[in-house]
């Protein structure tokens, strides 16, 4: 049963994460929507100009591909916490987002490095905001598995 709260809470962990960079996105005026980012890359369809792809497959890959890590990772946060690191609490659900964020980072970073020919994107503006969108993504995961397991402590711990 844990496993199946940890598939819902990294599915509501990223749908948090979504809206937020989305929202960001939209108050900004800035590209910060990393499905339509990461759909355009796994496809290989940035445009001449460094544009990113609108394409409905596009959005379906990078969905696809960003809903599957967000159940991963949640499902690594399971691991910890079933190995007694930490507990599903806000404390916790922060610090690990925080920590994740910061991998997130590197590794897009990294992604965008290699990448033969990535969207033109504002890059530390982009990098600097996964942090906060992990940061939302860990404390969603944290309390929605919390929610989920109605563990005997508090979640505002």
């Amino acid at each position: 049963m844990k496993l199946l709260h940890a598939i819902l809470a990294g599915l509501a962990g990223t749908a948090a994460m979504t809206a937020f960079l989305y929202l960001l996105s939209f108050a900004t005026h800035r590209v910060m929507k990393v499905v339509m980012i990461l759909g355009t890359m796994l496809t290989g369809r940035t445009g001449p100009d460094g544009s990113i792809s609108e394409a409905g497959s596009t959005k379906v890959v990078g969905n696809a591909a960003h809903y599957l890590m967000g159940i991963v990772f949640a499902i690594g946060y399971l691991a910890l916490w079933d190995s007694e690191v930490g507990l599903p609490t806000a404390g916790w659900g922060l610090l690990f987002g925080l920590g994740h964020g910061l991998l997130a980072m590197v590794l897009w970073y990294l992604f965008l490095m290699v990448y033969p020919k990535p969207p033109r994107i504002p890059l530390r503006t982009y990098l600097i905001t996964l942090i906060f969108a992990h940061i939302v993504y860990g404390f969603v995961v944290a309390y929605t598995f919390y929610l989920l397991e109605q563990p005997d402590y508090t979640f505002w711990q």
